[in-house]
């Protein structure tokens, strides 16, 4: 068990605290360790405290997987021991202060991960994530502590680190200070509802492809509205299902209600026919 936290930590809560419940602790920080979440977790902005799953095993061999009930390949993490895990997760969350956030079971059946439920975790304070391995975990231990189920997509990882890795880095970048220009964010694929823009740097000209003219331009709207218009593009052709939703989350544009002329109602003379019955016409 380990608390990935650098020597020069400030003594105020972090903005934000992880705990990962794994087989495998030494994954972690991995990757998380370095650039801006890495930077951020030397400062303190966050913390991040793994637990070994094993440490929780009740028998000499250190076992946390048995056969399933009713057959079947693969082997299925203990409830008991990943309830002893879980449980041991959230006394030292509590020790520590920390407001208790959600459970995540990473799972392939699990809710897909977006951007949406990213900024959630982010503005939560704290995260507990479970890491399956094998065949997955007994249900009943999802069922006893409401885990909510989170997948990355439609397609199956050895286990749940790489998934877990994955999670945390998309909620640290959205705490406050780990990014360097706050406006970044706000313009990145799927903040919108849309695909990134394209982007362009140094040199204008290269292998004969230029950079488009309107980004030399220096007109800010231009530029704004090229950039929409390319966002718009680039999801209605690779993205269908997001620019579904990107359409029907579109303000309906207000219809103008047409002025009209009133005009001067014309006199009416009385008409008597031959037969004697008598009608209106305008004159």
């Amino acid at each position: 068990m380990s608390d990935a936290q650098s020597p020069h930590t400030p003594a105020e809560q972090p903005h934000f605290h992880v705990s990962v419940l794994t087989l495998f602790p030494e994954m972690f920080p991995g990757p998380l360790g370095l650039s801006l979440a890495g930077k951020a977790l030397e400062r303190g902005t966050w913390a991040l405290e793994t637990l070994d799953i094993r440490e929780f095993a009740r028998d000499k061999h250190r076992s946390v997987d048995d056969t399933p009930f009713g057959g079947g390949p693969g082997m299925v993490m203990r409830a008991d021991v990943l309830d002893a895990a879980i449980r041991e997760a959230l006394a030292r969350q509590e020790a520590k202060g920390i407001k208790r956030g959600r459970l995540v079971y990473l799972s392939p059946r699990g809710r897909v991960l977006d951007q949406t439920l990213v900024r959630e975790i982010a503005q939560e304070g704290s995260i507990t994530v479970l890491c399956g391995r094998y065949e997955g975990v007994d249900e009943r231990v999802i069922e006893e502590h409401h885990l909510e189920e989170v997948s990355l997509g439609d397609f199956v990882l050895s286990g749940g680190e790489p998934a877990a890795l994955c999670l945390i880095d998309a909620v640290v970048r959205l705490l406050p200070g780990v990014m360097g220009n706050v406006e970044t964010a706000g313009e990145e694929s799927f903040e919108r509802g849309l695909l990134e823009y394209p982007h362009y740097t140094r040199p204008p000209v290269w292998n004969g492809r230029a950079v488009p003219e309107v980004l030399f331009s220096g007109h800010h709207e231009k530029v704004r509205a090229w950039r929409l218009e390319q966002a718009e593009q680039i999801t209605a052709a690779r993205r269908p299902d997001l620019w579904s939703a990107y359409l029907e989350s579109r303000p309906v544009p207000k219809v103008k209600k047409r002025r009209t002329r009133r005009v001067a109602a014309e006199p009416t003379t009385a008409v008597v026919s031959p037969d004697g019955n008598s009608g209106s016409s305008e004159g």
